[in-house]
């Protein structure tokens, strides 16, 4: 993972304009001096809670909590990890990126990595420029014209074709200055068993490029065109940069729709892919006819917290699914499966019946859990009892994993009813095992997107005051250095944000490193809240007041708790604080009164 300067990432935090970053995902009006308003795009709301700081460069949503600055939005709505987020930002607005101090043999890893990218880039352009302009490549436009898909789709996922030359490529690319063994590392040539000489690896192919989350090429997808032309599907061999077992194709298109969405879609095939992007589905990737694997199932959680699985209704597809399921025990990602008409794929049936038909069979998707009993029982023999303890078996390895909930009695009445036995009797052959089924295939679907645990008394106080000190940064400062973190907040997060506001009051989110999302995010709160009070002393003695004596009251309690029943001094401090706390009221209404 590339690392760098701090002072490159102050750089590119400066250039943004976060206004223009956030509107091209929610339209924002003004709602006050330094601030802006508009619908989250995090989650489904009627009433605007999310606001822009435009001067901090700060956003938060009130409604479900999300919150941070141009780093942590572009991670949020790309997909992207933090590195990612500073170098896409690096490059929309032109910022030239410092890398810290390397070591001469990581500076020639990354250099040489640097060319691959470099050679692998130029080779998808090459070949997406030769399917458009070739005469050589008609067979291939008629070939994608026939599935349905269009030219602006093609072009936008750089869909190419390789020419029938043996070496076209190799030459091409060393007359570029690219070496035999940059060609062979990159999977664009191999070796020939007879000479010894290298020659291109894909001829006479469509190529499909795959990318990372970020869109740089890593490989190639090849399809044949003729029927004698073997293996119909070829794939760059595993390399430096290409593994197939964690790619996911269109994934660098679909990370921006599928983390708006909450869900991505996951179908078989290249042209299943371009049809669902091409109808609008545009949060679909492809597995590319392999089974999942952990690596994969991986990329897809960092994309959404829902996949919802478009395979093939034949017994390959189907026995994906189940693999899928497998190899997503343990994760927290709510499994869903669509159901496709027998020897029809995702791409034959938009063809056949438009997207909107296809829009519905997504939203019909039911849990794996189900999908699961309904194969269970519809491949089971039911007329006799060893047909039925078999089903029974193969069904608690599903019931088993689902913690009580409404879907789990349902789907035991279904099995009741199909079997011929008693609810009672499916559930307690079938009981959830002690573990609860905690995140494995088919539990319960996790929270919604937006949804935010509401703040208790404390942490309310806490917050409030943090934002007080940096609406008034000068008297913020001395109220900082004055109270004690572990036994004026409550929370972690928040002695967290005061610990790091007492060197950053003025720029909250400064010297951020690329594990504080969570800091970034309360921090960006509390700047836009500080904007929305009344910014003077008077209102921030009374916030510290009102801290000091919600720390007298824990202390009081837990003495208590603890039985200690002489608790004369702390309710003697704490009169006292009520009464400095009254005051304090009294004067900060004073001046407001004076002031308007």
């Amino acid at each position: 993972m590339a690392r760098y300067s701090l002072d490159s990432r102050d750089r590119v935090r400066d250039a943004v304009d976060l206004v223009d970053l956030v509107s091209a995902r929610t339209e924002l009006r003004r709602a006050g001096a330094n601030t802006l308003k508009g619908l989250c795009p995090f989650h489904e709301e009627r009433t605007p809670s999310f606001q822009v700081d435009p001067v901090k460069k700060l956003y938060h949503c009130f409604g479900c909590g999300v919150g941070g600055d141009a780093f942590g939005f572009v991670m949020a709505t790309e997909g992207l990890d933090f590195p990612g987020a500073l170098e896409l930002l690096a490059d929309r607005y032109g910022v030239a990126l410092e890398r810290e101090d390397e070591d001469p043999a990581s500076a020639a890893r990354r250099e040489r990595r640097e060319r691959l990218y470099a050679l692998l880039a130029r080779s998808a352009d090459y070949y997406a420029r030769f399917l458009w302009e070739s005469s050589e490549a008609a067979r291939a436009r008629d070939y994608l014209a026939s599935r349905g898909l269009e030219e602006r789709v093609l072009r936008d996922f750089r869909v190419g074709y390789a020419p029938s030359a043996w070496d076209h490529m190799y030459l091409r690319s060393r007359r570029a200055g690219f070496g035999d063994d940059e060609l062979r590392a990159a999977g664009l040539a191999q070796r020939s068993v007879k000479t010894g000489g290298l020659y291109d690896r894909f001829r006479e192919r469509l190529m499909f490029p795959l990318c990372d989350l970020r869109g740089r090429v890593l490989g190639f997808g090849a399809r044949a065109l003729r029927d004698n032309q073997q293996p119909k599907y070829l794939n760059t061999a595993e390399g430096e940069l290409y593994h197939k077992g964690r790619q996911l194709f269109g994934a660098d298109r679909a990370r921006a729709a599928a983390a708006r969405d909450g869900g991505v879609v996951v179908v078989e095939g290249y042209t299943d892919v371009l049809a669902l992007h091409q109808a609008g589905i545009e949060n679909a990737v492809g597995l590319m006819g392999t089974a999942m694997t952990e690596d994969q199932l991986a990329e897809l959680a960092r994309l959404a917290p829902r996949v919802v699985l478009a395979l093939d209704a034949d017994a390959s597809g189907q026995q994906a699914m189940v693999r899928a399921a497998t190899v997503a025990g343990g994760r927290s990602l709510e499994l869903r499966v669509v159901e496709l008409p027998a020897e029809e794929d995702p791409a034959d049936l938009i063809a056949a019946e438009g997207p909107g038909a296809m829009r519905g069979r997504l939203e019909a998707s039911i849990p794996f859990a189900r999908f699961r009993v309904e194969r269970v029982l519809g491949g089971a023999d039911l007329a006799g009892g060893d047909g039925r303890d078999r089903a029974l078996e193969q069904l608690r390895e599903v019931l088993g994993n689902l913690p009580a909930s409404a879907l789990r009695e349902e789907l035991v009445r279904l099995a009741a009813g199909r079997l011929g036995l008693s609810e009672a009797l499916v559930a307690s052959l079938a009981a959830p095992s002690p573990a609860g089924g905690g995140g494995r295939p088919g539990a319960a679907a996790p929270a919604p997107r937006g949804g935010r645990m509401p703040l208790d008394r404390w942490e309310e106080t806490e917050r409030t005051f943090l934002a007080m000190c940096i609406a008034v940064p000068e008297a913020g400062r001395d109220a900082l250095r004055r109270v004690d973190l572990e036994r004026h907040f409550t929370s972690q997060p928040a002695q967290a944000a005061a610990a790091h506001l007492r060197d950053h009051l003025t720029d909250p989110l400064a010297a951020l490193g690329p594990g504080d999302g969570g800091l970034r995010a309360l921090l960006a709160e509390l700047a836009l809240r500080a904007v929305q009070q009344p910014a003077d002393r008077a209102t921030l003695e009374v916030q510290t007041l009102q801290l000091e004596a919600s720390r007298l009251e824990r202390e009081i309690a837990r003495a208590r708790a603890e039985g200690s029943f002489d608790v004369s001094d702390l309710a003697a401090e704490r009169i006292h604080v009520k009464a400095r706390l009254d005051s304090a009221m009294d004067r900060a209404m004073e001046e407001r009164s004076a002031g308007s």
